[in-house]
């Protein structure tokens, strides 16, 4: 059975943050996210993995600058 698509409100209890932080994070630190409609929708597979992969650290949040060097 395919994993559910979740809210953000869902991901931000999730990972036991504000659902400011999520949208930030969204924009600063590439968390994984996907756009329906005005809404974003969270597989918490992906969210996991990215927490995991270190997405969610200390490490400065990148800055619309340093995105576009990469």
């Amino acid at each position: 059975m395919p994993e559910r698509w979740v809210s953000v409100q869902e991901v931000a209890d999730h990972l036991g943050v504000n659902k400011d932080t999520i949208y930030k994070w969204i924009d600063s630190r590439d968390m994984p996210a996907h756009r329906v409609g005005r809404l974003w929708k969270f597989q918490f597979g992906e969210i996991d993995a990215w927490v995991r992969s270190g997405g969610a650290g200390d490490a400065p949040a990148r800055t619309a600058d340093s995105k576009e060097r990469l």
